[in-house]
């Protein structure tokens, strides 16, 4: 009779902390990577998030000869005194807030169709259904100077010479973004935008 030899096939113990440590390794190179890649993403949508605020605000000052405010003065929409949802809802013709009954629009013309949020909560990337706000990748609202005056002047947020620009800028209406930090100018932020995170709609 002839014995049949079986051999015995597996990891040594050994052999499984290698791979376990080569695994490790490259999780821990791609995943910064990955992060990177992601932030930047971010940055990407705000810009073309800011590009569509400030497109739109144009469209209805050349359709009604004004821009969208309540205010004859410059006028920033985005902080908790001022949300962004009135102009908003100008925006995108919805009849609640100051364009209530249709105040601000009256033509009902949609200048902006921003997507909603997916998540609540806060929302992020999208208009909060809830409130209205349109909210940038981090979740904070946009930030959306107008010039109420109509003097072609807006304030620079940011300190003159410091990479945004001069202040004040000639421009009729600037957007911007707080970045990951969530800070800008006008909550704790840095005035110095070569030192922030933030997106900006006039660079």
């Amino acid at each position: 009779m002839q014995k049949i030899s079986r051999n015995a096939c597996g990891f040594t113990l050994m052999e499984l902390f290698t791979v376990m440590g080569v695994v490790a390794i490259i999780f821990g190179i791609a995943y910064p990577v990955f992060i990177s890649i992601m932030e930047r993403a971010r940055k990407t949508q705000a810009k073309n998030d800011l590009t569509q605020i400030v497109t739109a605000v144009n469209a209805y000052y050349t359709e009604y000869g004004k821009y969208p405010l309540v205010a004859a003065a410059d006028t920033t929409y985005g902080p908790v005194a001022t949300p962004n949802a009135d102009l908003l809802y100008t925006l995108r013709a919805v009849p609640l807030g100051a364009n209530l009954a249709d105040a601000t629009n009256p033509r009902k013309i949609v200048f902006i169709q921003p997507h909603d949020s997916k998540v609540s909560n806060p929302a992020r990337a999208g208009i909060d259904s809830a409130t209205g706000a349109w909210y940038d990748p981090w979740g904070l609202p946009y930030r959306v100077a107008i010039d109420g005056t109509y003097d072609n002047q807006i304030a620079n947020p940011y300190t003159a010479s410091t990479g945004a620009g001069t202040s004040p800028l000639n421009i009729g209406v600037i957007s911007w973004s707080a970045g990951k930090d969530g800070k800008a100018p006008d909550n704790g932020g840095t005035q110095t935008f070569s030192d922030s995170d933030d997106v900006i709609s006039w660079q």
